[in-house]
């Protein structure tokens, strides 16, 4: 283990991320608010102490191996989640305690979307504005942004890339250099950004929100400038705009990039994971719909309709947005569904999203060959001796992949199990426990009980464990 490397390079990370504080800063000049001092004593902090630590083992160059990468992976997220804890600390408003910063950063680093803040329509849009920049870099990972750097420094960063990528494939390259790789990723992560913000103004938001709620959905973050969510505007169009582009972002990043060098839509339709993915959400939209309205939950279709689709895409997701349909006598949230509805969203966010993508959860592609395995297996109580391949899209996958997937089925679940109980031991009850470790492991945001709209009421113990919790969501176990 190269300790020196390693110091080395989470110092050039910190650097890094200081830069991020000026963001914020600029916004704070732009319409005057309180923030600007949190931010710039913020960024004066961190620069500091990245640079002391590069400048101690700055002569280190020895090759970066495999779990170097990976440890180099898990400090970085805690020590970043500590440190974009600061704003929020030094800030005025929100008046903020330790562990609620580091929650609401970690939060938003991991694109979880749980949130310890009410109010927002009315805080600072410096601090708004961060909040939606930390789900934004955290969504496809500032480790596959500085692996672009880290080859000028003498550092190799294949590590970092398979380390930092979700999903149970991660050794196939988009381009023969991995730094090229990560370019390709993010100006695709930037072109689907600029293009939600476009749309989101021409649907009717001013700039500030078109810009900051295209960091959390093309993040698939959840968070928001306003406390009713997307649910602030009222307005289908936007939501429609939400829902594609939310669609879009759970997809492998790679198809996207093989679309727009190919100049063709045809790498979606030919990808095995992607057809589940689209089923999937599917078949839960029909069945919320279905239920909303023929339960009276809505009286007219057309609000079940466009209710169930968009909130099923959000949760499906593990977006974490919510809207609300306003009716003659009443204003009805996400949070007064019936509970089979939710609890049945809260399951299909344990699939997620597509491998590479930005969502949370377990993903599609091993979802697809857990269900694939426990198939052959059935079959294999009919013929004992027959040999029965495990295909992907017409490939055989290999054990090793078959043998990892299982591996994170196990530990995911152990990590739940053992979170469910450590909540409940902290006092919490366990429907809100359940939907909380839930919520943050799939990077949601929203659960159930004390958790449905906010996480500001349960016990600090508790937010240092779903803390952890959403941790080891982002970075899969």
């Amino acid at each position: 283990m190269h300790i020196g490397l390693i110091i080395k390079i989470v110092g050039l990370f910190l650097v890094l991320f200081s830069i991020v504080m000026l963001a914020p800063a600029i916004v704070a000049l732009i319409y005057d608010d309180i923030g600007l001092n949190a931010f710039v004593l913020s960024f004066v902090w961190t620069i500091s102490v990245g640079l002391i630590l590069f400048g101690l083992f700055r002569k280190q160059q020895v090759i970066l191996r495999t779990r170097d990468g990976f440890l180099i992976v898990v400090l970085f997220w805690t020590v970043l989640g500590l440190f974009g804890s600061i704003p929020f600390m030094l800030s005025p408003d929100p008046n903020i305690s330790f562990t609620d910063a580091v929650f609401e950063s970690v939060s938003g680093l991991t694109t979880t979307g749980a949130t310890v803040l009410t109010g927002l329509d009315h805080l600072p849009h410096s601090i708004l504005f961060y909040r939606q920049l930390l789900q934004w870099l955290g969504g496809m990972g500032i480790i596959v942004l500085a692996v672009a750097v880290l080859p000028m420094l003498g550092i190799g960063g294949m590590q970092l890339y398979r380390a930092e990528t979700p999903g149970p494939i991660k050794d196939s390259k988009l381009t023969p250099r991995i730094a090229e790789t990560a370019k390709a990723l993010w100006y695709i992560y930037l072109g689907l950004t600029i293009a939600c913000a476009l749309s989101y103004k021409f649907a009717g938001m001013d700039w500030f929100d078109a810009i900051s709620h295209s960091f959390s959905t093309i993040a698939i973050g959840g968070f928001s400038t306003h406390d009713k969510s997307i649910g602030f505007f009222d307005s289908t169009l936007i939501e429609l705009v939400a829902a594609a582009f939310m669609l879009l972002a759970g997809i492998n990043f790679a198809l996207h990039f093989f679309a727009w060098r190919d100049r063709s839509p045809r790498a979606y339709f030919l990808d095995t994971e992607v057809k589940y993915y689209i089923t999937i959400l599917l078949l839960a939209a029909t069945v919320t719909v279905a239920y909303l309205y023929f339960s009276g939950h809505f009286v007219k279709f057309e609000d079940a309709l466009s209710f169930g689709i968009f909130q099923t895409i959000s949760i499906g997701t593990t977006t974490g947005f919510t809207t609300q349909v306003t009716t003659e006598s009443t204003t009805v949230g996400y949070s007064e569904w019936p509970s089979f509805l939710i609890v049945l969203l809260l399951f299909v966010s344990f699939i997620g999203g597509c491998a590479s993508s930005t969502a949370g959860g377990m993903k599609v592609i091993r979802f697809v060959i857990l269900l694939k395995q426990g198939l052959r297996e059935i079959k294999r109580l009919i013929h004992p001796s027959a040999e029965i391949p495990i295909k992907v899209g017409g490939k055989a996958m290999p054990s090793r992949v078959l043998e990892a997937v299982w591996g994170f089925f196990a530990a995911y679940v152990a990590c739940f199990s053992i979170i469910l109980l450590l909540l409940m031991l902290t006092g919490m009850d366990q429907t809100t426990a359940f939907s909380a470790v839930a919520a943050c492991m799939n990077n949601l945001g929203p659960g159930m009980g004390k958790v449905a709209e906010n996480y500001k009421d349960i016990n600090d113990l508790a937010k240092w464990i779903l803390s952890f919790a959403m941790l080891l969501g982002r970075l899969e176990v």
